[in-house]
């Protein structure tokens, strides 16, 4: 059952942060239908399983998409384990590398988990695209293509810039507009929630839904989360995101490393505060009276309780002053032991797990994030003495006790 409220503080609370509605009654207009017809919403939204991890960035539409449930309507979660071996080609320069089914299936593994903490999946539906890409013929896909035009696909702004400029579009990234377009054809979606990047996509699925006979969706646009270096958008690939699943200390630090200028879009696109609350903190920091650190300091214990509780967030606060503010070593440092007598620096980050490769070893080291018992280590070429015990340090959250083995 929906909760007793009007559908005009209903649409108070689902506006919030949204960026654009298309159309803009429609939203409105969708409410007043299922009221008249006593049913719940079909709200949707798509995932591709691309990596295995999700960060602050689809949170912040996975949080509209938990008001909408808190409403009682009804939520579709859709992993995209056929699109993603597509790749979405949105805001893309060049075509991406495709995913193997290998690859998909084991990030969709661990999307399910990580959603829930969000969404209450014992409400949601949970549904993968296999269950209707498995089943098509060539018959209906040519059916599908048949439903929107070249000419109308090339409107895209990556698809039309790299027309432009001649770089290669390929037939599959084409069809990855349509697919995502199909599945709201398939749920009978209502709504469609996406990033302001989905913009081109959630259109074509309105118009899609109208050639197969239903009432097109209302679609509704996002913002998008800037990563932790306050410039591009938050990426596992570009190595500025926050994941739902990292660990209490290192999600809080995290957040601590944000400029000071993201602090205000972060409580309101990634925090449970109330605006007025919001409103308050930023007022206070412009006067003077609150030092963005402190500011800082409370945004990461809301973002932190979010996912791991009121307790963790506490004690990765003092975990976090302890080591950066009292120049403390954590808690508990993990061991490793070398066999060698002496060892490469580069080696070393490598082989305790710093760095993933040479190459971004000597990246951390010539950008002076390493640390040996509190001093900066900048020769690349230099070798390590294991005779006694050391603490290795890189950057601000990767801590390692060295000793001979």
């Amino acid at each position: 059952m929906m909760k007793k409220i009007s559908i005009e503080e209903e649409l108070e609370i689902l506006k919030s942060n949204v960026v654009e509605i298309i159309p803009e009654d429609g939203l409105y207009e969708k409410l007043k239908k299922a009221r008249e017809e006593g049913r719940p919403l079909r709200v949707k939204l798509g995932a591709d399983p691309s990596a295995p991890d999700l960060h602050l960035g689809h949170a912040v539409v996975l949080r509209k998409l938990k008001q909408f449930q808190d409403l009682g309507h009804q939520v579709v979660f859709i992993i995209g384990d056929f699109t993603a071996r597509i790749g979405d080609p949105s805001g893309r320069s060049e075509t991406r590398k495709p995913l193997t089914p290998e690859q998909v299936k084991k990030n969709a593994l661990t999307y399910q988990e990580q959603v829930g903490k969000i969404l209450d999946v014992s409400k949601a539906e949970i549904r993968y695209q296999e269950e209707w890409f498995g089943k098509m013929k060539l018959e209906d896909v040519l059916v599908l293509t048949s439903k929107y035009t070249i000419a109308r696909m090339l409107e895209r702004d990556d698809f039309a810039q790299r027309f432009k400029e001649q770089k290669p579009i390929f037939i599959h990234e084409i069809m990855y507009p349509l697919l995502q377009a199909y599945d709201s054809v398939a749920i009978k979606a209502d709504i469609e929630l996406g990033g302001t990047d989905q913009k081109f996509n959630l259109i074509v699925g309105r118009e899609i839904q109208r050639e197969y006979g239903l009432e097109p969706q209302v679609a509704m646009l996002m913002p998008i989360l800037e990563g932790l270096d306050g410039k591009q958008k938050m990426s596992k690939s570009l190595g500025n995101y926050i994941g739902l699943t990292e660990p209490p200390n290192q999600m809080y630090g995290k957040v601590m490393s944000i400029p000071d200028e993201l602090i205000i879009r972060y409580f309101e696109l990634a925090t449970e505060l109330p605006k007025e609350e919001i409103r308050k903190i930023e007022q206070e920091m412009r006067e003077g009276k609150l030092n963005p650190r402190d500011a800082k300091a409370r945004l990461a214990r809301e973002i932190v309780k979010i996912y791991h509780g009121e307790e963790a967030s506490l004690k990765a606060e003092e975990e976090f002053n302890r080591i950066f503010r009292n120049k403390e070593l954590p808690e508990n440092v993990p061991e490793v032991e070398i066999s060698e007598p002496k060892i490469w620096i580069v080696k070393l980050l490598t082989q305790v797990g710093a760095a993933k490769s040479n190459s971004e070893a000597k990246r951390l080291i010539s950008q002076g994030a390493v640390e040996i018992d509190g001093t900066r280590i900048e020769d690349i070429n230099l070798d390590i003495s294991i005779d006694k015990p050391f603490i290795l340090r890189v950057g601000k959250h990767f801590f390692r006790r060295i000793k001979r083995a």
